[in-house]
């Protein structure tokens, strides 16, 4: 028996409590450290398919994708009773609601037997939960690690990354696992988090959207555009703002924001929405002195938040729509928020070979949580992998 066959080595009973609660804690731990807002830490992701398919048994297994899951989203429950202004009862069932396709996707996949048949069923739990329908929910995969580990590699990072993580599923994870280290440690040395552009910007912005103050207000209206004003008098020609920064989009909003920016060598990306008798899209807006257009529509909105695909009014999600969107001429990568977690829209926005990936975010609702700390993170992987130029924008 090889020492690194933590099944055998680690479980002489298939039912001994101890061997499982500390493959689900092992887990809980990984998720915790891994999705805790440091970009650094996010290699410690690959741990997670070592405990995932060396669990002694499915019911296990199971708990170990739930723990990961949940320990990476922890700021989920506070998030959500800020933004529907209830109790944690319902806050924890929609955390629970939320794990739900991860954990049902990895427990189902888990191999009773030993072999190739480990590597190959991560390989399918990976890939589903990297698209849709699976993938709508696909937050905290391994895979965002690439771009710590690889930077600059893009599609040979990726699949590097791929085969790294199906190692770590093996009997000689040891020695995938130090192979991944010592590309970690490579990267920590020399690693120069993602900059903006010469002459770009994000702003971030603190304003309050809970409900209790429109989300057009003239007052959060005059306030943005003094500091679009300030970045532009230090020479700033591109400037993002936040997902909302421009409330419901309207003609009075878009005569505002034209007068505001009239006489200014800039050009001003920034978050809206844009409503109809169907619903709204979630957009970024393109305006300058000489005029406004839709930039970008949201291509997967937060799932039941949002998107609400049983009703109408809701938000509506583009899904493979416009993955390229062009910026003062630049072409850009465009994240809204949610989309910075997932896996395709991502890469589907790598296709066309962007030159700078343009994130924003309205995390007015993340309280003291470290969500927009773990969307920043995210982020700046995914630049770090294709080697692009990041402007990120949040509202928090």
């Amino acid at each position: 028996m090889a020492f690194w066959d933590l099944r055998r080595l680690l479980s002489p009973s298939r039912r001994d409590p101890a061997i499982a609660l500390g493959f689900i804690a092992g887990s809980a731990a990984v998720g915790m450290l891994a999705w805790s807002g440091e970009t650094q830490a996010l290699p410690v992701a690959c741990l997670f398919p070592t405990l995932w398919a060396f669990a002694p048994n499915r019911f296990v297994a199971t708990l170990v994708a739930l723990a990961y899951f949940l320990a990476a989203s922890r700021g989920l429950p506070a998030g959500v009773s800020i933004f529907y202004a209830t109790d944690m009862g319902v806050a924890l069932g929609l955390w629970f609601a939320a794990s739900l396709l991860f954990v049902l996707v990895h427990g189902l996949l888990w191999p009773s037997k030993p072999g190739w048949q480990r590597s190959l069923r991560y390989a399918i739990a990976l890939f589903l939960m990297a698209f849709p329908p699976f993938g709508i929910t696909g937050w905290a995969s391994p895979i965002t690690v690439a771009g710590v580990l690889f930077p600059g590699w893009g599609w040979i990072s990726l699949l590097a990354m791929a085969f790294g993580l199906l190692a770590m599923t093996t009997r000689v994870w040891p020695i995938a696992g130090l192979g991944l280290c010592l590309a970690w440690a490579a990267s920590a040395v020399s690693w120069i988090a993602p900059q903006p552009p010469a002459g770009w910007a994000g702003i971030d912005t603190q304003f309050n959207q809970d409900g209790t103050k429109s989300r057009s207000a003239y007052g959060q209206q005059q306030a943005t555009a003094a500091l679009v004003r300030k970045a532009a008098k230090k020479g700033v020609t591109r400037i993002v703002l936040p997902e909302g920064a421009f409330g419901t989009w309207t003609p009075t909003t878009e005569h505002f924001w034209r007068n505001a920016l009239s006489g200014l060598d800039v050009t001003v990306a920034g978050g809206a929405i844009v409503v109809d008798e169907t619903g709204y899209d979630n957009v970024m807006i393109e305006v300058s002195g000489h005029g406004a257009r839709i930039l970008y529509r949201e291509r997967m909105p937060v799932p039941i938040s949002m998107w609400q695909p049983w009703t109408t009014g809701g938000v509506r999600a583009q899904f493979f729509d416009n993955p390229r969107a062009r910026f003062a001429g630049t072409p850009i990568a465009p994240l809204i928020c949610y989309e910075q977690l997932l896996i395709w829209p991502v890469l589907q926005s790598m296709i066309p070979k962007p030159e700078v990936i343009v994130a924003i975010g309205n995390g007015w609702w993340t309280g003291e949580t470290n969500i927009i700390a773990v969307q920043r993170a995210s982020a700046e992987a995914w630049a770090s992998l294709f080697h692009l130029p990041l402007v990120t924008a949040f509202n928090k």
